[in-house]
């Protein structure tokens, strides 16, 4: 099996159980919580139907 990030041959079992390789892993987590400066937000208020 092969890590679909970096294309490297994934070796431990760990590994092609996830299908992602360590380090590739933890690069994906710490990316996680960043936002692209250019990203935009978008916000959902969410609507009250009482008439």
């Amino acid at each position: 099996m092969i890590c679909p990030v970096c294309n490297r041959p994934l070796k431990s079992a760990a590994s092609v159980a996830k299908g992602i390789g360590p380090v590739c892993a933890r690069k994906l987590e710490n990316l996680k919580d960043d936002h692209d400066e250019d990203q935009l937000k978008l916000e959902l208020k969410q609507q009250n139907d009482q008439k």
